[in-house]
């Protein structure tokens, strides 16, 4: 039954991009067979957050301890190019102030978690993008309200210690209970592992169907724009976190997983802050950067390593 599941997962998470777009598509089609998700989608991120805390064991946090400069690098980039790239943005584009806030929050937010496999599809430093993950993520109660207050401000009215309260609640306790539960449970846990990644997709296709339901409307009217400014967001996120690394004198593999991490931003947490505090709208961004991070992830990933791939036939051919 396990080995069945986790075939499903592994099929689940290899095919992700494909659900996410199907289920957003549906639930425009068909809002009101997903709109009742909506006021769920707090305890939906709970769960994913539950699960990811069961996957993360001390060596994810090794990398710390064994490279803090190049933590602290991937961290520092995380959390001042999307935030300013997405400030940039939403003044450039004159976006309206619902979108802005949420295009924002996005750029606020922790790497997620699907940047890891990424980086390992990219044949980067994926321990490095673990521990980028989970740190990153660790700073989101301080961070992410923080930055969305300095930044968002001026759009909406921005409560830091609202905000901070739920990232407790969705995020830091779900999290800490997940490695407890492994910690007490190791053997169980790693035995029900190649399943988690299932929770995790269908999670977020939740997440984002629920906000592709609630926004119809709004998704008529300016989804091209919000979709442009997306797209825009997460390949400018790549291209700097690319030259930041590169800056940094870093070695190949770990301009990659610093990449890659800036670039894929938890949009699942935006989404549901964005719904939680300010409106509907607001979520659009989150789950539109839900989507398009999970194909140009995989593009930028099998672009990355094939290159590797076809660098090992030309060394072992000359």
């Amino acid at each position: 039954m396990m080995k069945a599941l986790g075939r499903i997962s592994n099929f689940a998470t290899t095919t992700f991009a494909l659900w996410v777009i199907l289920f957003a598509i549906l639930s425009f089609i068909m809002p009101q067979g997903f709109a009742w998700i909506a006021p769920h989608v707090s305890l939906l991120l709970g769960i994913i957050m539950f699960s990811r805390g069961l996957t993360l064991t001390a060596n994810d946090f090794k990398g710390v301890f064994l490279a803090p400069k190049i933590v602290l690098i991937g961290v520092a980039a995380q959390y001042t190019i999307m935030p300013l790239t997405a400030f940039a943005l939403a003044k450039a584009f004159n976006l309206p102030p619902e979108i802005a806030a949420g295009v924002i929050l996005v750029g606020c937010c922790p790497g997620g978690t699907s940047s890891n496999v990424m980086t390992f599809m990219a044949k980067g430093n994926t321990a490095l993008s673990v521990t980028i993950t989970a740190v990153s993520t660790l700073l989101a109660p301080i961070l992410t309200p923080s930055l969305t207050f300095l930044l968002a401000s001026q759009w909406l009215s921005v409560s830091f210690m609202d905000m901070f309260v739920s990232i407790i609640k969705v995020v830091l306790i779900p999290i800490i209970l997940g490695i407890i539960i492994r910690m007490l449970f190791t053997k169980a846990v790693e035995k029900s592992t190649p399943v988690l990644p299932l929770i995790s997709v269908i999670g977020i296709i939740g997440v984002a169907s629920a906000v592709v339901a609630v926004n119809k409307d709004s998704i008529v009217t300016s989804g091209l724009l919000i979709f442009a400014v997306v797209v825009l967001h997460n390949l400018i996120g790549y291209f700097i976190g690319f030259l930041a690394a590169k800056l940094f004198k870093l070695n190949f593999k770990d301009v990659k997983a610093v990449s890659i991490e800036v670039g894929m931003q938890n949009s699942g947490l935006a989404a549901s802050l964005g719904l939680a505090h300010f409106t509907a709208v607001a979520a659009v961004p989150g789950a539109i950067f839900s989507v398009w991070h999970n194909i140009s992830g995989p593009l930028l990933a099998n672009y990355w390593g094939k290159r590797d791939k076809d660098d090992e036939v030309d060394h072992k051919a000359a």
